[in-house]
């Protein structure tokens, strides 16, 4: 792969203004509960949570959303939510952001997935969803497909980001593949990113980019990873499994595998993190800031070594983050190859 340096990285995150990129997944809203604990319930061994404020974010594919307009990058969102204040919530979220979400559609028999964390002392006590698991209804599919077709002519890239609560469907991926084979989208034309979901394994047939976590390689591989090797190994396996041309596999606090089956070359990126406080979210950071790259034309190294810089900087932060552009800026500004 060719070698990424400080000067292509920041070209690329000037480059990455402006770029409209599609994204079609499961919304989510996630709550915070912000508080102390000063003593524990006499009615259960548990701590009692004084609330000192609570937080509505975007969340899911929302997160990949909230990125993408941190980055600069004009983000074109599809999705289901419910008729109900957390929907609403997150249509107000959306535009707060900037963000074209006329690709959002509402279900009025259909919750919107919601996530509440209680924090006391940067430490999430408890975790409570609210969430509806099932595929998305028929008319909905075909809605939701409806939509990503209408924004596909304006984008740079599509990112599909599946979290198994039911919007990216057996159909719906039927339909990408369709795209593909009319030329709408492909790595060269508009890159598919998937970051996929154990529920839709089966039914991945083509992407331009896939993202798995190590958890969801192996379980898609049907083998562990214990080594870099090991890795490597996988994403040559998942990459044909899936007729993916490029393979990124995040490894916590190792840091990204990036395998290029066309070139058959692979990278190992390790992790920047000083420290690691919390992991939510840095999946969604690597999906916005690698797809917007790819979106601009940089090239693989590049945009692996923007999207791993990015994840350490998410993840030395609590709760689900978003990355900081600054911040951004001046991590690769420090970075030394």
């Amino acid at each position: 792969m060719e070698r990424a340096t400080r000067e292509s990285l920041l070209k690329v995150l000037e480059d990455i203004k402006g770029a409209e990129i599609v994204v079609v997944g499961d919304l989510l809203l996630d709550r915070y509960i912000w508080g102390r604990v000063d003593r524990i319930s006499p009615e259960a061994p548990v701590p009692v949570v004084e609330e000192l404020r609570r937080e509505d974010r975007l969340g899911g594919a929302g997160n990949v959303v909230r990125n993408l307009f941190k980055l600069g990058a004009k983000p074109i969102v599809c999705g289901v939510v419910g008729d109900d204040i957390e929907g609403r919530t997150v249509c107000e979220l959306f535009e707060q952001s900037g963000a074209d979400a006329s690709g959002v559609i509402v279900d009025k028999e259909r919750p919107t997935v919601l996530k509440t964390r209680v924090v006391a002392h940067t430490q999430q006590v408890v975790r409570i969803d609210r969430e509806l698991r099932s595929v998305v209804r028929p008319e909905f599919q075909g809605k939701l497909t409806q939509s990503l077709r209408g924004a596909l002519s304006r984008s740079k890239a599509v990112i599909v980001s599946d979290y198994g609560k039911g919007a990216i469907s057996p159909a719906l991926l039927e339909s990408l593949g369709d795209m593909h084979r009319l030329g709408e989208v492909g790595f060269s034309t508009r890159p598919v990113f998937v970051d996929p979901h154990p529920k839709n394994y089966a039914h991945y047939r083509y992407m331009s980019i896939g993202k798995p976590n190590k958890k969801e390689a192996e379980a898609a591989a049907g083998r562990e990873i214990h080594t870099i090797e090991d890795a490597f190994s996988v994403g040559e396996q998942l990459a044909a499994k899936w007729n993916a041309e490029v393979m990124v596999i995040s490894l916590g606090e190792q840091g990204l595998v990036v395998v290029d089956s066309d070139t058959k070359s692979s990278l190992h990126l390790e992790t920047t993190a000083q420290e690691v406080f919390d992991v939510s979210g840095a999946g969604d950071t690597v999906t916005a800031v690698f797809t917007s790259a790819l979106a601009v034309g940089a090239s693989i190294s590049n945009a692996g070594v923007l999207a791993n810089i990015a994840a350490g900087i998410v993840v030395s932060e609590v709760g689900t983050a978003a990355i900081d552009l600054d911040k951004l800026f001046r991590e690769v500004q420090k970075w030394e190859g």
